[in-house]
């Protein structure tokens, strides 16, 4: 069985994390096979509001089929959308792309459970 995990990155190297999904101006996804290894990343920019596309980024992502997504930050509406979906959202533990999916992959990583503070309404 494969899982796919997405994480917002800050550029299109997919290298390091961004701070935040919503504002994230790309994402990597992730295929991993059930002995850890990775089968394949894809880039993908971010469609959402925040980088000048249209929605929330955490609704457009859905198209992807993760089953998991690691962030440093996200707001309560994006991790309330996640958790309907059964999708886990899980907190990264360091900005290094390939650091929280080796971090991930030996079940090391954590539950985000609560939004960012600073998160914006409109």
């Amino acid at each position: 069985m494969v899982t796919r995990v997405l994480v917002p990155v800050i550029d299109e190297s997919g290298a390091q994390i961004s701070p935040h999904f919503g504002r994230a101006p790309y994402f990597v996804i992730i295929d991993i096979d059930d002995d850890g290894s990775i089968i394949s990343k894809q880039i993908t920019p971010n469609t959402g509001e925040h980088t000048g596309g249209r929605g929330h980024a955490h609704d457009n992502v859905f198209r992807f089929n993760p089953q998991v997504v690691i962030v440093q930050g996200m707001g309560p509406r994006g991790i309330s959308s996640f958790q309907d979906a059964n999708v886990a959202v899980l907190r990264a533990n360091s900005l290094i792309v390939d650091d929280v999916v080796q971090a991930y992959v030996l079940g090391n990583l954590e539950e985000l459970t609560e939004g960012c503070v600073e998160a914006h309404y409109h």
